[in-house]
């Protein structure tokens, strides 16, 4: 029985791309008592991954919480496998609103103490008493009543590029340093005001509700499935939006546009900007906002020492980053000293600049293609290729790509090859072609005819 990932994230994205079919990028979440985390985590990956499902989730003693991408032909076979759970029949699924095949390319499944970490050690507190759940109509509604205070309960990196106006915006890193320092700041306003909270799906807001009516808040209200879920109630009835700017998102695209309204700039420049890069030093990786022209400056660097490490040596950059915590540092402020555009804290509501078309997040050359067959062999002297031909026909004159996690992506356009020994004008499925290659292939490349 399979319980983990047997494939790289490129070798599955190549899957993704010859398979050519739509896939769904959705989240979900609930708080429910589960007595055996690990079991329930492997019953979930051996029927998410017959289902071809991928994506991040975390299960805990006290729910499941879940970012993912699923093959829109399986997906209501996908919400079958949760409903075969009481807590978690008629679940309401976030579908993004902008699709990206590639969101997310595994399928992680941690079991973790919780599944949104709190800091909070009191068994008094009762997570599932939340408050008031507002739909999108009615959230609009109530930020317009001079009584309600309305909090953020995201990060900076997040806020920063999008967020309610009005909205108080906490200047923090995790949704555990968030609850201190908003219960000290609206102590004095138990009884007499509406607190109004939103996150991104929900599932912070759902805890956070709960331990402010704990705190002994009185008028407790949550924003319904989050931005995510507010963004396609605006669409389908034809409400104003009151969100400004681009909703973050944990998945490979960084971000969804919910407004044309850019609120933030490029970390190094100052450019109106709310486009999230990592820095491509792996010993960094820091997440900020880079414009095109210091992305390309740059090369999706943070820094100029990061450049510098990027060309070094693998060996020299692994010895660099040897021993080194990098994952939990990534959003962290203090490791930004050389961004000097970065802003947390106190966020301004007007627009900066208004958004063009969405870039492509991955920055990938998309081509439209259709694939032909696998590499057979490569001839190192000669530098020929010899290539399988599993699909559709090959013909001189051809544009092709040949694909493949080491060899990237390259174009050619084929004026003469041998089949059987033989030069011919075209190939069919069974045929092996050889031809020459200015590049090394591998075994694991795929052969692509660009169509026009």
């Amino acid at each position: 029985m399979q319980l983990y990932n047997t494939l790289s994230a490129e070798e599955r994205a190549i899957m993704i791309d010859d398979a050519g079919k739509q896939r769904l990028t959705l989240s979900f979440y609930a708080y429910a008592k589960i007595q055996d985390p690990q079991k329930f985590r492997n019953d979930l990956f051996v029927a998410w991954n017959a289902l071809d499902a991928l994506g991040r989730i975390y299960v805990a003693n006290e729910g499941i919480n879940a970012q993912m991408s699923v093959p829109a032909e399986n997906f209501e076979a996908f919400r079958e496998t949760l409903e075969a759970y009481d807590f978690m029949k008629g679940i309401r699924l976030n579908v993004a609103v902008e699709q990206d095949d590639h969101s997310f390319l595994k399928l992680t499944i941690k079991v973790r103490h919780k599944i949104v970490a709190d800091g909070l050690n009191d068994d008094t507190f009762d997570v599932t008493n939340v408050g008031i759940h507002l739909k999108a109509k009615e959230f609009n509604e109530i930020l317009d009543d001079p009584n309600t205070i309305v909090v953020d309960f995201r990060n900076h990196y997040e806020s920063e590029v999008g967020h309610f106006k009005g909205a108080i915006t906490p200047d923090v890193e995790t949704f555990r340093e968030s609850l201190p320092i908003i219960n000290e700041q609206l102590k004095d306003h138990k009884d007499d005001k509406n607190l109004v909270m939103y996150c991104t799906g929900g599932i912070r807001c759902e805890k956070a509700s709960a331990y402010f009516k704990h705190q002994g808040f009185k008028n407790v209200y949550q924003l319904e499935g989050g931005i995510i879920n507010y963004a396609k109630q605006l669409k389908e009835e034809g409400l104003e939006s009151k969100f400004i700017g681009k909703n973050f998102v944990f998945d490979n695209r960084l971000g969804e546009r919910i407004t044309d309204d850019i609120i933030s700039q490029c970390h190094q420049c100052g450019k109106p900007c709310d486009n999230h890069t990592n820095c491509e030093n792996d010993g960094c990786h820091l997440l900020f906002i880079q414009c095109d022209e210091c992305k390309a400056a740059m090369e999706n660097c943070c820094s100029t020492e990061c450049l510098e490490i990027i060309h070094m040596p693998l060996v020299d950059q692994v010895r660099l980053r040897t021993g080194k915590q990098v994952g939990n540092k990534v959003f962290r402020k203090g490791k930004s000293e050389n961004l000097k555009f970065k802003h947390s804290g106190e966020l301004p509501e007007t627009a900066l600049a208004t958004a063009q078309k969405p870039a492509d997040i991955r920055q990938k050359i998309k081509v439209k293609k259709v694939l032909l067959g696998k590499a057979e062999h490569y001839y190192v002297k000669a530098q020929v290729a010899q290539f399988i031909i599993e699909n559709h026909e090959l013909n001189v004159g051809d544009k092709i790509l040949i694909s493949g996690p080491t060899t990237g992506d390259q174009e050619i356009v084929l004026d003469k090859f041998i089949v059987d020994g033989a030069e011919t004008q075209s190939a069919k499925i069974g045929d092996k072609v050889t031809f020459e290659v200015p590049f090394r292939i591998r075994l694991s490349d795929k052969l692509y005819k660009i169509v026009n």
